[in-house]
């Protein structure tokens, strides 16, 4: 298999374990599950994984840590903005 393929699947089994203990989570809090998240940070943990591969001349643990701690981050910077919705008034004339 090629190196950066199997870097990648290892970001990707490192993101799947992230997203399943975050389900784990979820669930037990009751939770609504958000799907299209969860496959969005794996499809990120595989794109992660890989650069470290790359980067790091493909050592597959760094790959697999990498794809776990890597979205945990991305998470934590995401959910560090305080997101409002700001509405604009209609323009008098």
């Amino acid at each position: 298999m090629d190196s950066i393929t199997s870097a990648a699947l290892l970001g990707g089994v490192g993101g799947l374990t992230r997203g399943v203990v975050g389900l784990l989570k979820a669930m037990s809090l009751r939770r609504r599950i958000i799907w299209s998240y969860y496959l969005i940070t794996v499809a990120i943990a595989v794109i992660i994984g890989a650069f470290v591969g790359i980067v790091f001349n493909f050592d597959p643990r760094l790959s697999l840590l990498s794809g776990y701690a890597g979205t945990d981050i991305l998470e934590g910077i995401y959910k560090s903005f305080n997101v409002q919705k700001t509405y604009l008034a209609p323009k008098k004339k």
